[in-house]
């Protein structure tokens, strides 16, 4: 007779295939630059790639959606959640290049990262979340990686100020995205909300780029392909497993996403575009992978595991 699998077996079961989600999720959202980079190559502005990235991703997104539906009645299309999920979104890809042109890639980089932490202020502060104290000891390791994984070209300076507020802007807007994706997804599954998501931030970015001047037509066929890649990878799939993994995980810890992100990027620059990486990045890269063991959730709350039993 078969025994019934204990409780710490299920919620390993449980939780297993969300952290294949985020790790995937990453990965895909950490070959964004390599593509945006590619675009530029044949002309592409950055806030058009933005906007393609968002667009092209559309299709497959509704694919997903009708899947996870199951060929039903569709769920509404929009809803606020959604909406403000594609408008946070809109807003943190506007001020990431906006601080990309303003200060040091690394700035910005390292400035970006910090966007767990705003997850981890309003989680506590306005939602009255507890934190344990792993995810709180996770959250600086992946900090003290991600300032690593950057180098030593992290630096202030009185000329690239405003850059660096937009960086810290980037971060608190990618923070706030959490919440709106997490919520969105908890009212129509992970493949609507990120449609819906990437509708409204693809009109938002389109009217940037037209007001900005951004070129908008590829050049070359490596430049469409990149932007159809991006769109299906760092997009449809990377934001789509994220969105899959807020159903399963905590926010506090689906938000240091952004740290693997970062080791991902870094990966594949060594790998496609033959940058080296320091000691300091390699090291770097490893206490982001460390403090992401340490802060993973070991249990599934009721609301999640309500969340599986309704999926």
């Amino acid at each position: 007779m078969t025994q019934p699998a204990s409780p710490a077996t299920t919620t390993a079961a449980h939780l297993k295939p969300a952290y294949a989600a985020l790790v995937l999720g990453a990965f895909g959202m950490g070959m964004s630059p390599l593509f945006v980079r590619f675009a530029a190559e044949a002309g592409v502005g950055p806030y058009a790639s933005g906007f393609w990235r968002m667009f092209l991703a559309l299709p497959f997104l509704w694919v997903w959606a009708r899947i996870e539906e199951g060929g039903g009645p569709a769920k509404p299309t929009f809803h606020k959640p959604m909406i403000w999920a594609g408008l946070l979104f809109s807003c943190d890809l506007f001020f990431w290049h906006l601080s990309i042109l303003r200060t040091s890639i690394a700035n910005a980089t390292f400035l970006s990262t910090t966007a767990p932490i705003w997850v981890l202020l309003v989680s506590v502060v306005v939602l009255k979340e507890k934190v344990k104290p792993a995810t709180l000891g996770g959250l600086a390791l992946c900090l003290l990686g991600g300032s690593s994984l950057v180098g030593n070209t992290l630096s202030l300076a009185p000329e690239r100020l405003l850059g660096d507020v937009f960086g810290l802007l980037t971060a608190v807007f990618f923070g706030l995205y959490f919440f709106g994706i997490k919520y969105a997804r908890d009212l129509s599954g992970a493949g609507r909300s990120t449609f819906a998501a990437s509708a409204v931030a693809s009109a938002v970015l389109l009217v940037v780029s037209l007001a900005t001047n951004d070129q908008l037509i590829p050049s070359t066929l490596k430049g469409a392909a990149s932007l159809l890649l991006m769109a299906m990878i760092s997009q449809a799939l990377g934001q789509g497993l994220l969105s899959v993994a807020l159903g399963r995980l905590p926010t506090v810890f689906s938000a240091l996403v952004i740290f693997l992100e970062a080791v991902a990027a870094a990966a594949l620059a060594w790998i496609v575009l033959d940058e080296a990486l320091s000691t300091l990045q390699w090291l770097g890269g490893g206490l982001i992978l460390y403090g992401i063991f340490i802060a993973r959730p070991r249990t599934a709350d009721k609301h999640q595991e309500s969340d599986h039993d309704r999926d």
